[in-house]
């Protein structure tokens, strides 16, 4: 029997949730999933213009870790994300804190997720504003990952970053070394404004400490990560940064797992497939199928929920909200047009350029397209319909 998120969320949520306390957001959560695009969410009907046929089209849940109905989400952002892309060579850089942090994000979501936008983006900016390196403005954009291939908690972020940036001139300037930056440098200067901005936290009392670690503790802790290897890698330079922007989209929206890799439920257990990182025993290009309890399985998922008012994307240097200005500047400067923000896509351009099933969209009488017609309220069944 095929498997879904929704049907693990509606089968098993309830019976997890009277064993563990969880904030009222994570059961609205639960709840939308388990009920996303059916008739309990209402939605619209799709009629032939020569009333031939019309179809229900239920609602969807829009929380950002459900991976069955962020596809017009996902593509809404990548095309404002296209549209405002420097046309040049970008670099994907990727920053990841040692597993020994875990307990302290997990404790400190919030708090954590800020200090590691802080330390990338001073980091960043701070090395390549130094005319060593680059002596200008660059432009980049932070997206925050807290998953493993497996599901397992590995905070880390994702930067799209231009080769280049904008001097105090208005002209573009390109990095002095052919290696964009070098990758020990990024690492330590990375670690030490992180385990800096840690230090201040614990210091001011503003980060809660797990049971079974101390100040003193998490002071001998920071001390030793001080002196260990961070992992911080710089990825080959890519020819223009449409194919990271499309990478990054399909992690933002959906959540960490698709319903693709979830297999049919065998004797009460979840399981699903995915190629482990090399952090996690890469086997090669094998897939393996990781087998768990609903629960195991849920309190993994769960654990990647954002919080309401997380930003899992920010932008800095030219690719920042308030930096339109300056971003056309650099556009100019390479000999582009000003950025010009795209209409959202509407529903019925995204259907007809990503249904797999034309015939949805179709009349199977006459061929015509479907039309929108009215909304559907919230119901326990599906209305009666034509076909």
């Amino acid at each position: 029997m095929r498997c879904t998120l929704q049907e693990v969320f509606r089968n098993h949520f309830e019976a997890y949730a009277r064993r563990h306390r969880l904030p009222a957001y994570v059961h609205r959560a639960a709840y939308w999933i388990a009920r996303c695009r059916t008739a309990a969410l209402g939605g619209h009907l799709r009629r032939c213009p020569e009333g031939h046929s019309e179809r229900a089209f239920y609602n969807s849940c829009h929380q950002r870790i459900c991976p069955q109905c962020q596809g017009l989400a996902t593509e809404r952002w990548l095309e404002r994300q296209r549209a405002r892309l420097l046309q040049c060579a970008h670099h994907h850089l990727i920053f990841t804190i040692p597993h020994e942090l875990n307990a302290l994000w997990c404790w400190n979501r919030a708090a954590m997720a800020k200090l590691l936008f802080g330390a990338v983006r001073d980091t960043l900016m701070e090395l390549l504003g130094d005319p060593r390196h680059l002596g200008a403005r660059p432009a980049f954009i932070s997206a925050l990952h807290t998953w493993g291939r497996s599901l397992s908690l590995h905070p880390h972020l994702h930067v799209l970053i231009a080769d280049g940036g904008l001097d105090e001139r208005g002209a573009w300037v390109k990095p002095r070394r052919s290696h964009f930056l070098p990758a020990r440098v990024v690492m330590m200067l990375f670690r030490g404004k992180f385990l800096a901005a840690l230090r201040r936290a614990t210091e001011r009392r503003t980060l809660r400490l797990p049971a079974d670690l101390s100040r003193a503790r998490c002071v001998s802790l920071l001390n030793r990560l001080g002196r260990k290897k961070w992992n911080v890698r710089i990825q080959s330079r890519y020819a223009h940064g449409q194919g990271v922007a499309a990478y990054l989209a399909r992690y933002l929206k959906g959540g960490p797992l698709k319903n693709s890799q979830l297999l049919p439920i065998a004797g009460e257990r979840v399981r699903f497939r995915y190629h482990p990182h090399r952090d996690e025993g890469d086997t090669g290009s094998d897939a393996v199928v990781m087998t768990l309890t609903p629960e195991a399985f849920l309190a993994r998922y769960l654990a990647h929920l954002p919080q309401p008012g997380a930003q899992s994307v920010r932008g800095y240097g030219l690719y920042g909200q308030r930096a339109g200005a300056r971003l056309n500047q650099a556009r100019a400067a390479l000999g582009q047009p000003s950025v010009i923000e795209p209409a959202p896509l509407a529903v019925e351009d995204f259907l007809a350029r990503f249904d797999r099933t034309p015939a949805a969209a179709t009349c199977a009488q006459c061929g015509a397209r479907l039309r929108f017609v009215p909304l559907l309220a919230h119901g326990p069944a599906p209305p009666p319909t034509l076909h």
